[in-house]
């Protein structure tokens, strides 16, 4: 065993260790093996989550001022792994969630994923928890399309352990998953180890009931005593279970030397120069393993946004001695910013070389970078084809369904849609709204209700056939979905946040509540607090209807929007501030997409499923 009184010095967002080794008789006396010293580099990214496309307008501190920019897109990812192809003894890491965040991934369910990573080449993968959404079989699909052509990219985890005969192990010695895997570095034997989280998985997705999700730190030490077994001693963990556990795994596995992981989508550095306040900790972020000895931890955000480089320097007796790098912002080189009258303009030629020049010699933390042509060129195909897509149909409208804000207002959003003449004079309010939200109920597993604002419903539902147009014009934007632990006065509290957000500021009427699994009395004539009342949840097995229990926690699902404390939801933004969220990356449109395949037809729910049993305007005045 090796005991290493560490000596840190840390500077700057390229933070460089120096470590003194103090040997003891069992860890690096004369008869421990040796090792040729080692410099390896780690070049990573995670959570990527079927976001191939850039994020237009992003909004950066460049030079001090706010500036939109294009930032991240498979694309860009590429360029940058191939301007760092010629760096000393790289591995290519990808820490798992490829999937589920995108139509991409919606129409074709991994392989657009897999062909734009395989324009990367990736050294080693481990799924995350949402490759398991569409159950075993469905991965299966999405790793034999990463192992085409050239790369064959291997993809493991210690922990996960199909049963033979399902579509990850089809028969006995033919895991597609293996524990590790032993890369030849420099001469140098250097063991991965690969786990995957399993609760989340287990809870959130939909594995095979067959599939073990073993623990993770033991499934982990067992893989490295394996590797240990056979002379390796380098080794690194490529996990997919959170920045937090992570940080706690290291001081529970001996050997380890780097942990490479993903699931939290932890930004790590300082880039407050380019405005961004929140840093979940260092890059790379140092601690020790069971061992006392130095191990390295790395994370690189989110949705192809950022990339991670690591260097570390290990010693003839095969312990890190140094570990070094940073996380890159990946951004195009177009520029807007606000002009006299507030409104965003491309920036002048003049002041776009002035910042390209900064940018190149002051802000390592960002990289500007024309997205690889080969890959765009490849993206471009699925981009096309999504566009088609949109067209194709997807089920049938037994009825319409009226588009409603808040109940009883003034306007009739859905006026030119036959059997809606009336829809905002009536106490059950949006059809829309209702039965969206039936759907992320429908999509989340752990759930006992959904919540959906009414804002973020688009457009009134004709009767008739059903596209998946239909689908993103109802809703349009790129929202989650996130499930939250709420206590039942949270709930109650939530829903007069909402209510109170369009009464005190009518423009914000977007926040009105509608809910599934959740129904309620409503008068708006009341004080905030007392709008609330006979608050009810339906039990998901028995469908019976019981009061809201103010002191048991409940799980919610919504959109991120307003779980993220937005449009008023002031009781949940605390919630989500305080970590109480688990985010399924679910799109919340593919969700209602996935919800009117599975039913073909939709139809009004029955009256005593709404959310709004009975309602009184502001106006005092009951509504039918």
């Amino acid at each position: 065993m090796q005991l290493n009184p560490i000596t840190r010095a840390l500077t700057g967002a390229g933070t460089l260790v120096f470590v003194g080794l103090a040997l003891s008789a069992c860890g690096g006396g004369s008869d421990a093996p040796t090792f040729k010293p080692l410099e390896l580099n780690i070049a990573h990214i995670n959570d990527h989550h079927s976001q191939l496309d850039a994020f237009a307008a992003t909004e950066l501190t460049l030079d001090g001022v706010a500036t939109q920019v294009e930032l991240g897109g498979f694309a860009r990812q590429t360029a940058m792994f191939k301007s760092v192809a010629g760096t000393k003894n790289l591995l290519k890491l990808h820490a798992g969630d490829a999937l589920t965040g995108s139509l991409y991934y919606t129409f074709f369910k991994g392989t657009a994923d897999a062909q734009m990573m395989n324009t990367i080449c990736f050294d080693a993968f481990t799924p995350g928890n949402h490759e398991f959404d569409d159950d075993d079989g469905m991965l299966k699909g999405f790793l034999d399309e990463l192992g085409k052509g050239t790369c064959k990219t291997p993809t493991f985890s210690s922990n996960v352990v199909p049963a033979v005969g399902t579509a990850l192990m089809p028969g006995a010695g033919s895991a597609y998953l293996k524990p590790w895997i032993i890369k030849e570095i420099d001469g140098v034997k250097v063991g991965i180890v690969a786990v995957t989280v399993a609760g989340k998985t287990v809870n959130s997705s939909r594995p095979l009931s067959t599939t073990q999700f073993n623990n993770e730190v033991a499934s982990a030490q067992k893989a490295i005593e394996e590797l240990r077994n056979q002379g390796v001693r380098h080794i690194i963990a490529l996990t997919h279970q959170g920045y937090e556990a992570d940080k706690a795994m290291a001081k529970q596995l001996t050997d380890v030397d780097v942990i490479i992981g993903g699931d939290s989508h932890s930004l790590l550095g300082d880039f407050r120069a380019v405005g961004i306040a929140t840093s979940s900790g260092s890059y790379p972020t140092v601690t020790s393993n069971k061992n006392g000895e130095l191990v390295c931890i790395g994370q690189a955000w989110e949705y192809s946004k950022a990339f991670g480089l690591m260097n570390l320097q290990f010693n003839q007796d095969g312990a890190v001695t140094s570990c070094g790098g940073k996380a890159t912002l990946l951004i195009g080189d177009s520029f807007k910013r606000k002009d006299a009258a507030g409104a965003w303009q491309v920036v002048s030629d003049t002041e776009r070389a002035t910042l390209l020049a900064n940018l190149a010699a002051s802000q390592p933390q960002v990289k500007v970078l024309t997205p690889d042509a080969a890959a765009t060129a490849t993206l471009k195909t699925y981009a096309d084809q999504v566009a088609a897509e949109k067209t194709k149909s997807i089920g049938t409208a037994t009825e319409s369904l009226c588009l409603v804000r808040v109940p009883g207002e003034s306007t009739n959003r859905s006026s030119s849609t036959a059997d809606c003449e009336t829809a905002n004079t009536l106490a059950r309010g949006s059809d829309a709204a209702q039965v969206v939200a039936e759907a992320f109920l429908f999509a989340a597993k752990r759930a006992d209700f959904a919540l959906q604002n009414a804002g973020g419903v688009r457009v009134p539902v004709a009767a008739g056939g059903l596209s998946m147009n239909t689908a993103f014009t109802l809703l349009p934007f790129t929202n989650v979905l996130v499930e939250m632990e709420l206590s039942g006065a949270e709930v109650v509290a939530a829903l007069e946040d909402a209510v109170n957000n369009h009464i005190v500021t009518p423009s914000g009427n977007g926040s009105h509540p509608y809910a599934a699994g959740l129904r309620w009395n409503l008068d708006m004539s009341k004080t905030k607090g007392q709008r609330f009342s006979n608050v009810q949840v339906r039990n998901k097995t028995t469908g019976a209807w019981i009061a809201i229990d103010p002191v048991k926690t409940y799980v919610l699902v919504t959109n991120d929007f307003i779980a993220a404390g937005k449009d008023g939801y002031t009781t949940l933004g605390v919630a989500y501030g305080a970590g109480r969220y688990v985010n399924t990356y679910l799109l919340y449109t593919q969700s209602f997409v996935d919800y009117v395949l599975t039913k073909t037809t939709l139809a009004r729910p029955a009256r005593s499923e709404y959310s709004h049993q009975s309602v009184v305007t502001a106006a005092g005045i009951s509504l039918p």
